[in-house]
């Protein structure tokens, strides 16, 4: 019986150990493959400089793809814009003197191509302005188109073109091809004829002061030497009837006519201007020695012959 028993237990107190031996063995047998597979982490850190290289190496591709798309046309990335983006250059601050001048000038170019129905905010888009800017120096649209008349019609003025007419020492011919001659390089613009064109068109009323001004100056002071050079010496200080005004208008109308044909209608002409003007100055001339001539049998005195026929007359009298 004891040794049965004892038999019994040595089987249940051997087994025991075995277990705790096993499951020791298990336990130990695991613990170096948890603390061997813990260090397995460490690759997959490794393996984040690999993606910022990847990063790195994308960036070749990406400024190749915005060559070619620059090269094509199309998009590009935000990156290659603004890499490829030129410098901006600061924009430079004008005076006032230089920005009045400025918009002065612009606003000639702009009411020469528009006409003067033409907006001040396009005027001041294409100044790169803003529209209160350009009302600070001029107030009102007619404030700068009066100033556009000033700078074209006044601004070009000549103040000695009167006196050189009015000077008696030369022949009146030569007067009359030099004024036209000056005068023409200021009419024959684009600016100058379609400027005016365009106010008789709009109603602005600028032209009637100029032509009030040029009448007054200039178109009297033409008829006064012709009635001088052709009429009786008593009227030559009278002034010029309607009648004999209009005659002189018609004869300027037709040297300023050449330059309609040439900035207006954008047609040809036949010969150069000088050679114009002195086949013009002919033609006043010649009306002037019709229309300013006595009359045989009115009263008047007899119109003066050339020195050479007064000479063949006094001869044939001895």
């Amino acid at each position: 019986m004891s040794n049965k028993t004892a038999t019994e237990a040595d089987p249940a107190g051997a087994a025991a150990p075995a277990r705790k031996r096993t499951v020791a063995g298990k336990a130990g047998a695991a613990a170096p493959a948890k603390a061997d597979a813990a260090p397995r982490k460490a690759p997959a850190a490794k393996r984040k400089p690999a993606v910022a290289n990847a990063a790195t190496a994308k960036a070749p591709a990406v400024k190749a793809t915005a060559v070619k798309a620059a090269a094509s046309g199309g998009a590009r990335p935000d990156g290659a814009r603004a890499a490829s983006a030129a410098p901006v250059t600061p924009r430079t601050r004008l005076g006032p003197r230089e920005r009045e001048r400025m918009i002065v000038d612009g606003a000639v170019r702009f009411f020469t191509e528009t006409g003067f129905a033409g907006q001040t905010r396009e005027l001041s888009r294409r100044l790169k302005i803003t529209q209160p800017l350009l009302y600070r120096y001029f107030p009102s649209k007619k404030a700068l188109i009066d100033r556009v008349y000033k700078e074209v019609f006044l601004g070009n003025w000549d103040s000695g073109w009167e006196p050189r007419l009015a000077d008696r020492s030369r022949p009146l011919r030569a007067r009359l091809v030099e004024f036209y001659k000056d005068y023409v390089k200021v009419l024959f613009t684009p600016e100058w004829i379609r400027l005016y064109m365009y106010s008789g068109l709009a109603g602005i009323g600028f032209n009637r002061r100029y032509i009030a001004r040029f009448e007054r100056l200039i178109l009297k002071r033409i008829g006064v030497e012709l009635r001088h050079e052709f009429g009786a010496p008593r009227r030559a200080s009278a002034a010029l009837k309607p009648a004999e005004l209009e005659v002189v208008w018609q004869l300027h109308g037709g040297i300023f006519y050449y330059g309609v044909r040439r900035f207006i209608y954008g047609t040809g002409t036949h010969v150069e201007p000088d050679q114009m003007i002195e086949g013009a100055v002919d033609a006043i001339l010649a009306a002037g020695r019709h229309m300013f001539t006595p009359a045989a049998g009115n009263g008047a005195a007899p119109a003066r012959k050339p020195r050479a026929a007064r000479s063949v007359a006094t001869a044939r009298h001895a």
